[in-house]
């Protein structure tokens, strides 16, 4: 325990005695016997000291009586002196939190002492690890927000030739862009094909059929003998609800992609016209895209009516078989007497052709009928078309 140093008196010897240099405390000396033996002397002189004050008046509740040693200017050994602050006090340069702190650790115990360091320093250098977070909020810089220098050319370099990529990472990116981009385009041609082309060659489709009945209400006539890609008939089945119009030829461009049925008129595959006493109509048409007016044709049963519209006459044909699968080069089926259709005798026929399976036109998917009503046009429509 550090006791309160009463202020010296002149004449007497620091280390016991009198004169000599220095002066005792309280009229005692360090050495010699009783010194520090006498705890109530020594009280007793400190209290000559304060003015009278009791050393319990100092002490804590639970601990012996402790305080800061300060240290006594002489006023015969200094001249000037520069007085400290007052107890309590907060220095300017230290936060609220340290000052009281060290104020608690100056009146208050060890425990006092403990919980003040805990306060500026946390535990585990809790000030520390905060100052270094502060420190990484500020982007980098200061924590007294100082600007940084600037980048030397060679570091500017350097670093913008990090961010740059490097060949392998430029050429995949151009490898996913050219992916990316077929994909777009197959996206666009898959609906153009399978959207668009049934939407064109239908409204020219409907086109032609509007343009025919025109003139056959007109009175217009057209000659025995067409022209490649005029049409001159219509073409009904109702079961699959199918009206379209029948061109000369089965050329793609001219025909087949405007959405019309196409007549083998042409070359070894020529047919006969419906009119003709004996032969075989044959007729082309797309069964995906471009209208599609054969896309449903196998659904056709034994039976079912098949009617050619003429300016003239109605041709009732009646469905009498099918070849689900042949070769596109079988030409056969075209033939007065068509091979594969179950006729045996020469007489009046009709043959669709269009492709299989779905999508593709890898085979050749047939349907024939046979004639079952010649009606002119004067008497009415057919049974067919009226029920």
């Amino acid at each position: 325990m550090t006791a309160l140093r009463p202020e010296r008196e002149s004449g007497a010897h620091a280390y016991g005695g009198a004169g000599g240099q220095g002066s005792s405390y309280g009229g005692q000396s360090y050495e010699g016997p009783g010194a520090f033996g006498d705890w109530y002397g020594q009280e007793t002189a400190y209290q000559g000291q304060r003015g009278g004050e009791s050393w319990d008046a100092y002490a804590p509740a639970e601990e012996p009586p402790q305080a800061a040693y300060e240290p006594l200017l002489d006023d015969e050994t200094v001249a000037l002196r520069i007085p400290g602050p007052p107890r309590g006090a907060v220095r300017e340069d230290r936060p609220a939190s340290a000052a009281s702190s060290s104020a608690a650790s100056a009146t208050g115990g060890r425990a006092a002492r403990r919980k003040a360091a805990k306060r500026r320093h946390g535990r585990h250098g809790g000030t520390h690890k905060a100052g270094e977070a502060a420190g990484a909020g500020l982007g980098g810089r200061e924590a007294d927000d100082e600007p940084r220098a600037p980048l030397s050319r060679v570091e500017a370099r350097r670093r913008a030739k990090a961010r740059k990529a490097s060949p392998a990472v430029m050429a995949s990116r151009a490898i996913g862009e050219v992916f990316i981009t077929t994909g777009v385009l197959m996206l666009l041609f898959v609906t153009y094909q399978l959207w668009w082309t049934n939407v064109r060659a239908q409204a020219q489709a409907g086109k032609e059929v509007s343009d025919l009945q025109s003139d056959w209400a007109n009175g217009k006539r057209n000659p025995g003998a067409f022209e490649p890609g005029q049409g001159f008939a219509l073409l009904h089945i109702p079961r699959l609800d199918v009206v379209v119009p029948i061109a000369e030829g089965i050329d793609s461009k001219r025909v087949l992609d405007r959405g019309m049925v196409g007549h083998y008129a042409e070359g070894a595959l020529k047919t006969a016209m419906p009119d003709a006493k004996t032969g075989n109509f044959g007729l082309a048409g797309h069964r995906n895209t471009h209208g599609e007016p054969f896309r449903y044709i196998n659904r056709l049963e034994p039976g079912d009516p098949i009617v050619v519209e003429t300016q003239d006459t109605y041709y009732v044909y009646k469905t009498a078989s099918m070849l689900p699968v042949t070769s596109p080069k079988n030409v056969s089926v075209l033939d007065p007497i068509p091979k594969g259709s179950g006729f045996t005798a020469p007489g009046r026929y009709i043959t669709l052709t269009t492709c299989t399976p779905e999508f593709t036109s890898k085979y050749r998917l047939i349907v024939w009928g046979k004639m079952a009503e010649e009606r002119p046009r004067s008497k009415g429509k057919p049974d067919a078309l009226v029920n």
